[in-house]
């Protein structure tokens, strides 16, 4: 029997005061590396797999470009976007997020949507997800949730209890639940579903104005999605239905095309808005923020070698170019640290000599030498110290300098105190924008799923977080597994 008196700790065995919240310059400020059990919990989930990604494990890729087609400029002194008619060449990677190498591509989990952009000021990484939101709003429940989507520890199994039981305890998790067992929890293939950056990013202008901003790519034709019945049949049939799938559109001269349209928000709203604009799991409406054009980005070669160009690619939120900004969105934050960490230890130490993910259209210019497989001539003769007064290497620009802000706060682990709720949105998603069928569909998606739960208390837990977003929602669902839901009607 469990000892119920078990106390938390880190791998060291320091008692752990807060498993839900990072350590943060005041409740909105940026995360803080010092945060020794966050940076535990991460670089010891980054080294769970070898060789396999631990998330985002199967994949398919794909050459092509993106073109300026609006003027931005007065939002973003980025170069790559400085002029309409520019092209910058562009690789992508389309994934599942918690499957094995192995598992089928129309399985129902949400879709990576990964581009690296090769610009004269180097890579930028567009990391983002075929959902414009995600399940949890704080980097330190990561691993956490992602062991939920893996096998059980002692029967290897998967196992809806975990899943279930990990969403049930963070109700935050409602709106891209709602979302993945809605009618675009999975796309037809790759090529008929959007890309969002999901995360809130700061752009900088010339003057140094800075906006928020959120970044979409919409698919030309609008998106399509198979049903629950089809994609049960094509995961038996063609368990690489996507990765076929567009390989052969493009072989057959065609090309996958995406409009890149973002949402701008001036800085001084941001802390006045009156949804919390660094919660992940949160959007921002439409009707506030309209969708602003900036080009197109249009997919048109396939790989050479898969292995070479989609499986030792790497991307990473941390490449950005001078223009793009982080946010203190406590994900994003995280997701600094981990990505370029994850590779350094699947890739090795060197990864970004791999041709895929050089920046080859700039010029890499820096001190940083050796370690395992250094392939580019390790800078020849060199020095590898700075500062120095060796005539030719280089030296620093403060002209790049990102945007100075404030920070102000107590460190400490802060609890979340906006006071969004976690429920109003993915109410009004299952209650406004949901046809009937799709409600339907929705109950019928998640009641198959949570059928397999085995313990009553956990999918009444569930039920009960889904009655607050909706009562017809909760109760329908509650009806369906046979539970009963405080303040519910069955």
């Amino acid at each position: 029997m469990a000892d119920k008196k078990r106390v938390l700790t880190t791998s060291w065995g320091h008692p752990v005061d807060d498993n839900q919240n990072s350590v943060t310059a005041g409740p909105r400020g940026p995360t803080l590396l010092s945060d020794s059990h966050l940076i535990d919990k991460l670089a010891s989930f980054d080294r769970e797999r070898i060789p396999e990604r631990v998330v985002h494990a199967k994949g398919a890729g794909a050459h092509g470009y993106f073109e300026v087609t609006h003027d931005v400029t007065k939002y973003c002194k980025a170069k790559f976007l400085n002029k309409i008619g520019k092209r910058t060449p562009v690789f992508a990677r389309f994934s599942t997020v918690g499957g094995e190498k192995g598992s089928a591509d129309t399985e129902r989990d949400p879709r990576g949507f990964a581009l690296k952009f090769y610009t004269e000021e180097g890579n930028w990484d567009m990391t983002g997800n075929n959902t414009p939101i995600f399940f949890i709003r704080d980097a330190i429940k990561f691993a956490d949730f992602i062991h939920t989507q893996k096998r059980d520890p002692q029967t290897n199994l998967k196992c809806a209890n975990m899943f279930w039981d990990f969403l049930g305890n963070v109700p935050e998790s409602c709106h891209q639940v709602t979302y993945l067992f809605g009618p675009r929890g999975v796309p037809d293939g790759y090529r008929h579903m959007n890309g969002y950056g999901s995360h809130t990013f700061k752009w900088v202008n010339a003057k140094g104005e800075d906006f928020f901003v959120k970044f979409h790519f919409k698919i030309e034709g609008g998106c399509k999605n198979l049903k629950a019945d089809v994609a049960t049949r094509l995961a038996g049939e063609d368990p690489d239905y996507a990765t076929r799938d567009l390989f052969n559109h493009i072989a057959s001269g065609k090309e996958v095309v995406w409009n890149f349209q973002v949402q701008v928000m001036p800085a001084e709203v941001g802390e006045k808005y009156k949804w919390d604009i660094y919660d992940v799991t949160k959007v921002w409406p439409h009707s506030d923020w309209p969708l602003i054009p900036v080009g197109r980005l249009v997919l048109n070669r396939n790989p050479t070698n898969y292995f070479a160009e989609v499986e030792q690619s790497a991307f990473s939120p941390a490449h950005l170019v001078p223009g793009i900004e982080a946010s203190n969105d406590k994900m994003l934050q995280g997701r600094l640290f981990s990505y370029n960490d994850t590779h350094r230890h699947r890739v090795g130490a060197n990864f970004m000599q791999i041709p895929i993910n050089c920046p080859y259209m700039a010029r890499v210019a820096n001190y940083q030498r050796d370690g395992p497989a250094s392939v580019g001539g390790n800078f020849g003769s060199e020095p590898n110290y700075e500062p120095n007064t060796v005539e030719g290497t280089p030296k620093q620009d403060p002209e790049t300098r990102k945007k100075p802000y404030e920070v102000k706060g107590t460190a400490a682990r802060h609890p979340y105190t906006h006071p969004n709720s976690d429920f109003e949105q993915p109410g009004a998603l299952f209650r406004r924008v949901f046809s009937d069928e799709d409600k339907k569909d929705t109950l019928s998606n998640l009641a198959g799923h949570m059928k397999k739960i085995t313990r009553k208390e956990i999918a009444e837990r569930q039920c009960g977080n889904f009655y607050k977003c909706d009562p017809e929602y909760g109760a329908k669902l509650a009806q369906a597994l046979g539970v009963a839901v405080h303040g519910a009607k069955l």
